[in-house]
């Protein structure tokens, strides 16, 4: 009994082992492509704001957790998700409060003074009012000790009032070009950009939304995904270079000070007012730097996700009113619930789902340089 149990402890600490190796991994990558810009592109200034938003992040969090337990701000688990999952309930969540605001604070203070603030401004304001729809969400679950809390149709008006406002307020400050730009090809859609941004707001804080239902998974895949928006922009070498970039990586930065508390097990759960809030940013800066292709390619995860969803209701609907008995293609959704119950480990999951994330940027950044290239020879 006395060995099996020695044999059970020393395979949880190799395993767990390799969550903190794998996400040491994903710290260094990023520090050392950070550096890499910093040395090759010009005006780059990306190694220093991600390491204090990421050093500020992690201390804020953690010191946040036992103000989180005490006035019992805890996860609730939905019952039909899977078993493995009740072990979380009571795990303290809404961290998106502290992590998400860091990031916007660190912003708006270091690049106050720059010609192009209104921008950090305006994405700024927007990020803030996502949180706080999701803050409004998770408060209300938590009242209702039920794991919905407003809505679908609730959460979706308010969404896309914000976003309406937002678009508004770039039309009129001429933030969001009328072109969209894949690859080295540039398409005029006129006006049709501005409905087409708030469809892309509302679909990239739903997806991040319903990526967030793993120890690490969005964080992780969000600070890839913010690092490589800020790599693209550097290289595109944009008159807002100076101030996109950075803010970048800030929210990957900001991203990966939380991941390292939310990793498997996980100490702290974002919420929805940090998933909400993460898809809007994310969204937001696509817009306005001319990154929406780029941002389909590296957040191929975050779709996937949602189009699982997207998938399993049709399915489910269509087949229900043919056959009168509805039937799934997947075991359960969003995509990662599938992977979970066909046996494979949480932390295996999250460090695949990472690994695709950090294939589908190189294979964005790929597609970036690759007219430099043939220019060159």
């Amino acid at each position: 009994m006395k060995k099996s149990t020695k044999f059970l402890n020393k395979k949880k600490i190799s395993f767990l082992n390799n969550i903190n190796q794998q996400t040491l991994i994903l710290f260094g990558l990023i520090i050392i492509v950070c550096i890499f810009s910093d040395f090759y592109f010009k005006n780059s200034n990306l190694t220093v704001p991600f390491l204090i938003s990421a050093l500020i992040s992690f201390i804020i969090t953690f010191f946040s957790i036992p103000n989180l337990k005490k006035i019992k701000i805890q996860q609730i688990i939905r019952q039909e998700g899977p078993r493995k999952h009740f072990l979380k309930e009571g795990t303290p969540t809404m961290g998106g409060i502290f992590f998400i605001p860091t990031g916007i604070i660190i912003s708006n203070l270091t690049y106050f003074n720059n010609e192009n603030y209104k921008i950090i401004l305006t994405l700024s304001l927007l990020i803030m009012f996502f949180m706080f729809i999701g803050l409004i969400d998770d408060l209300i679950s938590l009242k209702k000790k039920f794991n919905t809390g407003l809505t679908s149709n609730e959460k979706l008006i308010l969404q896309f009032l914000i976003s309406l406002i937002f678009i508004i307020i770039c039309a009129f400050n001429n933030y969001i070009p009328h072109t969209i730009q894949i690859v080295n090809h540039s398409i005029n859609i006129g006006n049709l950009i501005y409905p087409l941004g708030i469809f892309v707001l509302l679909s990239e804080s739903n997806s991040s939304n319903l990526t967030d239902g793993l120890d690490g998974l969005l964080s992780g895949c969000s600070a890839l995904i913010f690092t490589g928006l800020a790599i693209t922009i550097a290289i595109e070498n944009q008159s807002i270079n100076e101030t996109l970039a950075p803010f970048c990586i800030v929210m990957s930065g900001c991203c990966m000070g939380f991941l390292f508390l939310n990793k498997y097990p996980a100490k702290l759960f974002m919420g929805d007012s940090g998933s909400l809030a993460i898809g809007a940013s994310l969204g937001g800066i696509a817009l306005i730097s001319n990154n929406l292709w780029s941002l389909l390619i590296m957040g191929g995860i975050l779709a996937a996700e949602s189009i699982s969803v997207i998938i399993q209701v049709s399915i489910f609907k269509i087949s229900k009113r043919i056959t009168g008995k509805g039937h799934k293609l997947f075991l359960m959704t969003p995509i990662h619930h599938h992977f979970e119950l066909r046996g494979n480990k949480e932390s295996q999951i999250v460090g695949s789902f990472w690994s695709i994330t950090l294939l589908l940027i190189i294979i964005n950044l790929i597609f970036l340089i690759q007219p430099y290239i043939l220019k060159f020879n």
